[in-house]
């Protein structure tokens, strides 16, 4: 049971570096945190929040992925090499793809809210 423990503790660590250290782990956490604000003021449904979480679990996810894979390049080819600037950029344009359509679900779920509230309004 301490090796499971130990192991949550571990990944804890590692997203506070993420958080400590990574302007851009830091404004995708922003960007979720207004989409949750959003949210709550425009009473999005379940499956809306859903996909809201799930977007955020992804672009998090795959921006930790990111940085885990630059560091380890930087480690193993600290000399600047193409395959090493290939391997970093691939993962850069991971985070973007998932960013970007994340942006696009965001847009689908609250544009016509915000629509419908500035009819009323």
């Amino acid at each position: 049971m301490g090796k499971r423990i130990r192991s949550f503790q571990y990944a804890g660590r590692g997203i506070r570096k993420a958080i400590g250290s990574e302007v851009n782990f830091r404004i995708h956490l922003a960007i979720a945190l207004c989409v949750i604000i959003a949210g709550v003021y425009l009473k999005i449904t379940t499956i809306e929040w859903l996909l809201c979480l799930l977007c955020f679990g992804l672009v998090l996810g795959l921006e930790m992925m990111n940085t885990a894979i630059e560091k380890t390049v930087d480690l193993a080819s600290p000399n600047l090499h193409p395959l090493a600037g290939s391997a970093k950029d691939i993962a850069a344009g991971g985070v973007l793809i998932s960013a970007v359509m994340s942006a696009i679900i965001g847009i689908v779920i609250f544009a016509p809210k915000i629509i419908d509230n500035l009819s009323i309004g």
